[in-house]
């Protein structure tokens, strides 16, 4: 086991994807920020808290819940109704981006509405993508081999990304 990111600089990285979301999008006057289950709703709650003070548009949080191994097998639910993502700009985060699988079954769902923008952003990307998919919004970048895995556990006073 090896630590990519202690706390300090998964706070840190947070902060600075919360700015870069700023930054992009200032003309709206709504921001919808859509964590898949997970460490990714988690730090969606995380730039939320970051961004409600800063910026004068509505910060708006909901999970997408899908099975990570069957998205086929099994329904892809969210907090929302997602009507109310019409003509919205959308960041789609999780944690960790490996293959792409995930977002892109998380995005094939968003997709089903006429949205104005929907932006990814990922805690880590590990660069071995296999759908179409890439991060706009990135913590750090990291070269790994299949075998690995990285994994965050928001579960502790003391989280960290570790490589394992």
């Amino acid at each position: 086991m090896q630590v990519v990111l202690n706390k300090k600089q998964i706070d840190q990285k947070i902060i600075r994807l919360a700015y870069e979301i700023l930054e992009n999008a200032t003309n709206e006057k709504r921001i919808y920020l859509a964590g898949i289950c997970g460490s990714g709703i988690r730090i969606a709650q995380e730039i939320q808290k970051i961004l409600a003070p800063l910026s004068a548009a509505e910060i708006v949080v909901f999970e997408i819940t899908l099975d990570k191994n069957n998205p086929l097998n099994h329904p892809i639910t969210t907090t929302i109704d997602l009507a109310e993502i019409d003509y919205q700009y959308i960041v789609l985060i999780d944690d960790v981006l490996n293959s792409g699988k995930t977002m892109q079954y998380a995005l094939t769902t968003l997709l089903k509405h006429p949205v104005k923008a929907i932006k990814t952003l990922a805690l880590v990307d590990r660069l071995h993508h296999q759908f179409p998919v890439k991060s706009d919004y990135t913590g750090i970048l990291l070269s790994t081999t299949l075998k690995d895995r990285v994994e965050i556990d928001f579960n502790t006073d003391n989280y960290q990304a570790i490589l394992v």
